[in-house]
């Protein structure tokens, strides 16, 4: 079995902050109806992205 690498304590932290939110919207959207679970996503987006977007590169 191969031991894990303490350095690594960032990458398992985000591991486990996306199965915690994973959890949290499963069990939000559990007994939805498919309109109620696009209206929860609807209502749900962030205001802002944690991700920039990208940007185009051209040639």
């Amino acid at each position: 079995m191969k031991k894990i690498d303490p350095s690594d304590e960032k990458a398992l932290d985000a591991v486990r902050f996306m199965r915690q939110a994973r959890d949290k919207i499963s069990s939000d959207i559990a007994n939805l109806s498919k309109e109620q679970i696009v209206e929860y996503f609807k209502k749900n987006i962030p205001k802002e992205r944690i991700i920039p977007k990208h940007t185009s590169v051209t040639a």
